[in-house]
């Protein structure tokens, strides 16, 4: 772990924020994002950082002021109103008190911010007021929490760290540790650092260098220890000769998993299903590594490796061993009991520890849905209700696993107790941390557009996005695809696959990179088409096959996909065929388009016969006359459209405006329509298969019947 710094960097760092913000803050930001950076020192909004400095009142005096990381501020990139600043003088007068609720504490903080509306100080807020100490670091470094997890006590921290560092035991963050850690520390003010026991390292100095590189010295040391002793007991029990994870293997396997395993997570109500989840997939070698490990099962039994990752991963994660015969069968009986089993026992983790605090009543119970699985020779899951989510319960996982390794070599975990666990879990300021956002009418689901790239397909995705979901995109064109998913803007929530809807195994493909990606597909929007104009009896024969290939038989391939993808998660889901107006009402030499487009409307009414005893929807949106979506014009009406214009006598620039004025409503059909249209189908708000629902502003010679 090298040290980052730069003083160049600190230079450009002041001259760019020191301006409005000062050059105390300016260096604050600056050495807090190099710890932030460092997914080693802190994980996902993990740690805090601060720096005392001066301000002038509003009668122009001097004040002294704690600037403080803010609740909500990630220090990776953290801006310098990320520090929101305190009355340094009243922090330190609350250290005469006695005792201080939770409550008291957070409100006696906010009464005193300089900016009333700025975020919420850290919970170590007085901690960080009460060391003398100009800069003060705060991270849950992997290599300091582990060397706190062990069943050998202090030795181990005082091996790896020396006498320069003073031990703080474990007590629940906020007034009650920052009353205890300012005690150790007044009791040997000439330490180096302070390691809290489960809780990590907090390094101080006179200015942001000597605290920062502090840091990283004694992180350094602890993970240089860690690895020796691992490497010693390694020697110590025999390597021999031991086969390496088939990182491939893992990935198919997965592939064929996550849809399962999603499917069993699922939860469910008298109506159904009634809340999905996104999982993150981790199958890199190392990961495979610690997933083969004799004492996985140990591992899985102890607890997290810092308190504050239990309201991201729960205190335990979910394991799952492969059963004996490869199939969908035996894999989802060994999913079935373990988690039937994980939920009883949540259960009672719940009531036993919430009757000892004080009452169950005093506590609305959080779901019992694990947030990692663990699964030998396919990889770990991060579970959550956002990609986001899930990668953040994933990471966390893999840093976990990487610390039981090592203090495996040490004697063994030592965890925190059920009961310290639950009060953690069940703080109201950690899950605070957490932001409960609302969720869109599609949050949770995962849908798969083919033609993603081209107007329609980026509408609908776009409007796929902004109703919750996640969205893979599908289509031929490479460079076309990477625009969309860029013109989109939502990279943690979209994945984009190129594939032929021609053919079989690339959307076999794309259905498998969905679900390593997200866990598996909710809603599957076939949507690829092309276009050829000309009378029948002029029309060669392989431009009429081409645009059939293309339209009916890419659907159907689709379609045979999406069936055996959604019975196979069995958690119900949804199909929505693009279909067009011409099935009701074709067009003079425009048989082919009609044709094709006809056959894959039939082939989704018969798909909804088949399908709705698995619980899945099937609906048909006939949209005409799209012309493009924003600034990208339609590709097929580039293709077609200067032949439909002369067919009618006009401009290829009037036919736009033609088909909005042939139309009842004189409206302009855009992709968004489209994409709208698509998220009520999906949305599954009304009890609705074999709808068709057409989007033309109203064309009697297409309505339904």
């Amino acid at each position: 772990m090298p040290s980052e710094w730069s003083d160049d960097a600190l230079r450009d760092a002041v001259a760019s924020w020191g301006p409005a913000w000062g050059e105390d803050l300016a260096a604050r930001t600056y050495s807090a994002r190099l710890i932030g950076a460092d997914p080693a020192l802190v994980l996902h909004g993990g740690g805090n950082t601060s720096v005392k400095s001066e301000v002038k009142d509003l009668l122009g005096r001097p004040l002294p002021v704690l600037f403080v990381k803010g609740s909500g501020w990630d220090l990776a990139t953290i801006e310098p109103p990320g520090h929101p600043g305190v009355v340094l003088d009243y922090l330190r007068s609350l250290r005469q008190l006695a005792e201080l609720s939770d409550e008291q504490m957070v409100g006696a903080i906010r009464s005193h911010m300089l900016d009333p509306t700025g975020p919420q100080p850290s919970i170590e807020t007085l901690l960080h007021a009460w060391l003398p100490h100009k800069f003060v670091d705060h991270s849950h470094a992997d290599a300091i929490v582990a060397l706190t997890n062990t069943s050998a006590g202090e030795r181990p921290i005082r091996e790896a760290l020396g006498e320069r560092v003073a031990i703080v035991p474990y007590v629940k963050p906020g007034f009650s540790l920052a009353v205890l850690a300012a005690a150790v520390f007044e009791r040997d003010p000439e330490v180096e650092a302070l390691v809290l026991v489960h809780h990590g390292l907090f390094t101080f100095g006179d200015n942001a260098e000597q605290s920062y590189k502090q840091h990283i010295k004694l992180v350094r040391a602890a993970t240089d220890y860690l690895e020796r002793r691992t490497a010693s007991s390694a020697r110590r029990a025999g390597s021999g000769a031991k086969k390496r994870p088939d990182a491939a293997e893992a990935r198919r396997r997965a592939s064929r998993v996550a849809p399962l395993l999603r499917g069993a997570l699922a939860e469910r109500d008298a109506d159904g299903v009634s809340r999905r989840h996104v999982l993150a997939w981790r199958g890199g070698e190392r990961v495979l590594e610690r997933l083969a490990s004799e004492q996985l099962r140990e591992w899985a039994a102890t607890g997290t490796l810092t308190p504050e990752h239990v309201i991201r991963t729960k205190a335990h994660p979910l394991l799952v061993e492969p059963p004996v015969e490869d199939e969908d069968r035996a894999w989802r009986e060994s999913i079935r009991l373990p988690l039937e089993a994980f939920r009883q026992a949540y259960a009672r983790y719940f009531e036993e520890n919430a009757q000892a605090a004080g009452g169950a009543s005093r506590y609305i119970r959080l779901d019992d849905t694990p947030r990692v699985v663990l699964v030998p020779g396919v990889g770990l899951f991060g579970v959550g209700s956002s990609p986001e989510d899930a990668a953040t319960a994933a990471d966390i996982a893999e840093h976990t696993l990487e610390g039981k390794r090592w203090v495996q070599a040490l004697g063994g975990w030592r965890a925190l107790s059920a009961a310290q666990l639950f009060e953690i879990e069940y703080w109201s300021l950690e899950q605070a941390k957490l932001r409960k956002r609302e969720e869109g009418r599609l949050a949770r689901r995962v849908a798969l557009v083919t033609g993603a790239a081209g107007a329609i397909g980026r509408g609908i995705a776009r409007e796929l996005l902004s109703a919750g979901a996640c969205v893979v995109l599908v289509d031929v064109e490479q460079a076309a695809l990477a625009a969309a998913r860029a013109q989109l803007g939502k990279p943690a929530r979209t994945l984009a696959v190129r594939a032929d809807v021609t053919d079989p195994a690339g959307i076999e493909r794309a259905f498998e990179e969905a679900s390593l990606a997200f866990g598996g597909v909710d809603v599957v929007v076939p949507n690829a088409g092309i276009a050829r104009t000309g009378p029948l009896a002029e029309m060669a024969l392989a431009e009429f096959r081409r645009v059939v290939e293309v339209n009916l038989t890419g659907v159907f391939i689709t379609l045979q996909q999406a069936a055996r993808h959604l019975v196979r998660q069995g958690s119900g889901g949804g199909v929505v065929v693009v279909s067009s107006k011409n099935v009701l009402a074709p067009g003079e030499e425009f048989g082919a388009y009609s044709a094709s487009k006809a056959g894959a409307h039939q082939l989704g009414r018969v798909a909804a016969l088949e399908l709705a005893r698995e619980g899945v929807r099937v609906n048909m949106v006939l949209p005409d006359a799209v012309f493009g979506d924003g600034e990208l014009a339609s590709g097929l009406w580039q293709t077609i459209g200067p032949e439909r214009a002369r067919a009618r006598g006009l401009e290829p620039q009037q036919l736009a405006e033609y088909h909005r004025q042939r139309n009842l409503l004189h409206a302009r059909i855009t992709a968004a329509h489209v994409g709208r249209a698509v998220v009520f189908f999906a949305a599954e708000e009304t009890p609705t298969t074999g709808a068709v629902l057409p989007i033309d502003g109203g064309l009697p010679a297409a309505f339904p019947r």
